[in-house]
């Protein structure tokens, strides 16, 4: 059965945005003032936290991302939406855990299945779009990472150990490699209008969607306008001194190419961000088209301003495209 909340005559442009964690949280939250066709596909790779608990525990898909995207697409962010995002900083066994976790997670027992939790729960929160998984099986990341201390390979499985391992991050994969997608993904990115990747953590929140085969032959098939969206700064453990060029090449190695042709990248390099560095839009001779525009968040400088950046994608689709700018 499919995830039917909130779809889909509406109106918009049909976006697929693809990716996880803040960065997507983020981008949804622009997206929204200017289409109610949003489909936002999440990574189900997560294994830390209070996600990964419960993953383990209920054997069910890690539901923090997904809560993220239901708070983002909220109609209205009004106590209900805060409410999703309350994190318990006390109490035996649920210490660490946000109510939206737990909801999402009793409501799964109560119907069924997932994909009904996050239907209901979209009714609830009176979400514009729908959030879908990239595939509804059990996957694990895995990272191979050279470490120069050691000169050798290590093999890192677990989403939420690769960045604390060190080192520079040579391939992922994810267990099993055939995982098969969720088919109203599929069906959303082959009728999509947008396709965005990204922003978010490159090799783990991003990445394993991709990873996931289907997803990407069904970009790669897609009509639609395909975009990447380079993140901000960089992240520890995971991008430690990367171009925007960086990003793209370890995604062609990882995951191959013609999922994307244009790349949207921050120009505003002036802010300073707490362990870690801005993203410097370096890109040498490329078929790409390079789109740079001053998308800081000057709250916080390590993300992006959601207004600017939805503003730059809407530009980039009424115009057919858009023109190198490097």
């Amino acid at each position: 059965m499919g995830v039917e909340n909130g779809q889909f005559d509406l109106p918009g442009p049909k976006v697929v945005a693809i990716g996880g964690g803040h960065g997507l949280y983020t981008l949804l939250k622009g997206l929204k003032k200017y289409t109610q066709n949003i489909t936002a596909v999440i990574t189900v790779a997560d294994d830390g936290g209070s996600s990964g608990k419960i993953r383990r525990d209920f054997n069910t898909l890690p539901p923090g991302d997904f809560r993220n995207c239901l708070v983002a697409l909220a109609d209205d962010e009004d106590l209900m939406a805060k409410l999703f995002q309350f994190r318990f900083g006390r109490g035996a066994g649920l210490n660490g855990h946000t109510l939206g976790n737990l909801f999402l997670t009793a409501l799964a027992e109560m119907t069924g299945s997932f994909e009904k939790a996050l239907a209901e729960s979209a009714r609830v929160l009176a979400v514009r779009g729908r959030i879908l998984p990239s595939t509804t099986e059990r996957i694990t990341l895995c990272a191979e990472i050279h470490c120069p201390e050691a000169s050798e390979i290590a093999l890192v499985e677990g989403e939420s150990a690769i960045p604390k391992k060190g080192g520079k991050i040579d391939r992922v994969f994810i267990k099993p490699e055939g995982a098969k997608a969720y088919p109203e993904t599929i069906k959303a990115i082959l009728n999509a209008d947008i396709i965005t990747i990204g922003p978010g953590s490159l090799f783990t929140s991003i990445m394993p969607n991709l990873l996931v085969e289907e997803i990407a032959e069904a970009i790669r098939a897609s009509k639609a306008l395909k975009i990447y969206i380079c993140n901000i700064a960089t992240q520890r453990g995971e991008t430690d001194g990367f171009t925007v060029e960086d990003h793209v090449k370890a995604l062609e190695k990882n995951v191959g190419k013609g999922l994307f042709e244009i790349i949207i990248a921050n120009a505003n390099l002036e802010f300073e961000v707490p362990n870690a560095e801005l993203v410097p839009p370096k890109f040498g001779d490329s078929d790409y088209q390079i789109v740079t525009a001053d998308l800081v968040d000057r709250e916080n400088p390590w993300r992006h301003d959601p207004t600017r950046l939805a503003e730059v994608i809407m530009q980039i689709y009424h115009q057919g495209g858009a023109r190198c700018s490097k």
